[in-house]
């Protein structure tokens, strides 16, 4: 660190300083660059050698065409920005005051700095970025795809690189960075090489884990995931949560929730504001939570079979056992709905009907349109994953982790390093961003199959195509009345995907379009959600058409469920009793938190409050 004394002269303060970034530069881009090499090599080819990768690479281009005219179009106009731009800066360093020749998109949270705007060299740092990022991006367009799969690749990694190179995300082009350098003296930096190597260090091989929150922000139990209840039934693969009654009456039937199984379940338990378990608790319904283990490489066999059996069927034993009611209202969020899909077509071709009505939350049965996230995805990659899977027993979430975060690189990935490395500040605490951070491991035959036939081949939607149990799905002999909710800017479950997949089952459905995307979408409280949401009594074949024969409502969906939850819920009466509790809500399971060991093999540490 640097410790320039009171008796230090200005240019002893300047030299030390200097020192200091250069040292900085030299250690820090050496690991920046390793890193994102090795995770590049291991993600796409399973080799550190990028001469492996390169050669692999070029062995599979696939049929891409210029259109020359738009293509020569392109290129003048380029050349003739770039005059315009050289011209503004010469004037402005004279002091002549000029108008941005390019402006950053509406929301771009990178450029906010004064300087960016106000200084002419940083200024035109800013706009000569953006016109060639406005370039590169148009480049694309210029293209002629056979393959669309391959056109939605190129533009995705193409503004990966764009919003790579900002000039936000270095230390002399960053007016913000820059003014920290001189003010404390280089401590910043310092301060960034000891984060990037922590964060290196909890990262598993195949991908880097940026810091976005602070491991002791939040408490489970106390902060988040507080509402009171108890965990009353467990297996290898779950506890259930049965929530403690806060009314005098509650509903007959009792209401099940299915979390995704690649996340922790407390995004829907958040702090009292943001909980959708507490206020439904609050709106009279009996609820129990599913709260799923985060497995380790003892959990290897562990398939789509286990997690219908001992996850979705074992809860729903319990809840009626404990309840005395024979019918029971089942919610499933993400893969936990097509988890529940699964599970109710299997229950159906047995004969049981004792799920009285289903609730999907950005769900997909229909992966034919995988978003963002089908971009990840391919024969090269899948036999990757493959072998690290194998090798492991389990998918490390922190990988899922990462990837999710470079849908939105800007916000979830590129801030986070400018604040913590380049800045070397701490994030701020944010709870969303603290779940988002807790990642869960994935059993080995779990995240192949669901990889397989969900995303690859797509076979969920083919009765037939898939069994559980050695009994086959078929996902239209499900009548049971339905309700299904998307989210208008969701990239995880494109809500044009989440509407082909209600199409997918029988019976009554009611689909619901709220504002904003996977999570904050759904974690939009009753009371003080911003975002509105679309209803329409219909449900024509088109998602178009359904959306120009909707209504807007303000506010959230939350009311919208309950009232078409309360349907199937029956008359309020008696709470039933609460069931001998094995533990305190929220329980273990969801306190075992992903570390990595110097050997770099993955453990689980249990996150218990002081």
């Amino acid at each position: 660190m640097i410790n320039a004394s009171a008796t230090s002269s200005e240019s002893e303060v300047q030299a030390e300083l200097l020192q200091m970034i250069e040292k900085f530069n030299g250690v820090f881009n050496d690991l920046v660059q390793d890193v994102m090499q090795r995770v590049i090599a291991q993600q796409f080819e399973g080799d550190s050698s990028a001469a492996n990768f390169d050669s692999a690479s070029s062995s599979q281009i696939p049929n891409i065409k210029l259109d020359p005219q738009s293509f020569l179009k392109q290129q003048f106009n380029f050349l003739t920005q770039q005059q315009m731009l050289w011209q503004n800066a010469v004037r402005s360093l004279v002091g002549e005051p000029q108008q941005p020749l390019v402006k950053e998109a509406r929301g771009d949270k990178r450029f906010v700095d004064g300087d960016w705007d106000g200084n002419p060299v940083f200024s035109y740092i800013k706009q000569a970025y953006l016109l060639n990022a406005e370039y590169l991006n148009s480049l694309v367009d210029v293209m002629q795809f056979d393959d669309k799969r391959v056109e939605e690749r190129i533009r995705f990694y193409t503004r990966q690189f764009v919003n790579s190179m900002s000039p936000s995300n270095y230390l002399f082009t960053n007016p913000e960075v820059f003014r920290e350098i001189l003010q404390s003296e280089g401590e910043n930096l310092a301060r960034g090489i000891d984060n990037f190597m922590r964060d290196l260090e909890n990262s598993p091989n195949e991908a880097f884990k940026i810091t976005q929150v602070k491991v002791d922000a939040f408490r489970l139990g106390q902060d988040l995931a507080s509402t009171p209840g108890s965990v009353v039934y467990k297996n290898r693969l779950i506890q259930l949560i049965q929530y403690a009654p806060t009314t005098a009456q509650t509903h007959q039937i009792p209401l099940l929730i299915i979390p995704p199984f690649i996340n922790k379940y407390y995004i829907l338990d958040l702090d009292k504001k943001k909980s959708l378990v507490r206020w439904l608790v609050g709106q009279g319904f009996t609820v129990f939570m599913v709260s799923w283990v985060n497995p380790d490489h003892t959990y290897e066999s562990v398939g789509f079979d286990e997690y219908v059996r001992e996850g979705v069927k074992a809860a729903l034993d319990n809840v009626v056992t404990i309840t005395g009611e024979d019918r029971v209202n089942v919610a499933g969020y993400c893969v936990g709905g097509t988890l529940l899909g699964m599970a109710q077509s299997w229950l159906k071709a047995r004969g049981d009907a004792r799920i009285n009505s289903l609730s999907f939350l950005t769900t997909l049965f229909d992966f034919s349109e995988p978003g963002e996230v089908g971009n990840y995805i391919s024969e090269q990659v899948y036999s990757v994953i493959e072998q690290s899977v194998r090798s492991k027993g389990y998918f490390d979430g922190r990988i899922l982790g990462l990837g999710f975060s470079l849908l939105r690189e800007n916000n979830l990935f590129w801030s986070f390093f400018i604040n913590n490395y380049l800045r070397g500040k701490d994030p701020t605490p944010f709870d969303i961003l603290y779940w988002n951070s807790d990642s869960t491991n994935i059993p080995g035959d779990a995240y192949l199959y669901y990889l397989r036939n969900m995303y690859m081949d797509n076979r969920m939607r083919e009765p037939g195509a898939l069994s559980v149990m050695d009994l086959p799905l078929d996902l239209t002999s499900i009548d049971t009345p339905s309700y299904f909710l998307a989210a208008m800017s969701d990239h995880i479950v494109l809500w044009n995907a989440a509407y082909r997949s209600a199409h997918c089952l029988g019976g009554e459905k009611r689909f619901v379009l709220t504002e904003s995307g996977h999570v904050a979408g759904v974690v939009n409280p009753a009371d003080g959600g911003k975002y509105p949401h679309w209803v329409n009594e219909t449900l024509p074949d088109s998602p178009q058409d359904w959306l120009a024969g909707a209504r807007q409502v303000s506010g959230s969906w939350w009311r919208d469920w309950q009232a078409w939850l309360v349907q199937y819920s029956g008359a309020p009466g008696v709470p039933p009793a609460m069931a001998t509790e094995i533990e305190p809500a929220p329980g273990s399971y969801v306190k075992k938190r992903l570390e990595t060991t110097v050997l770099e093999t993955t453990v689980l540490r249990e996150d218990i409050p002081a």
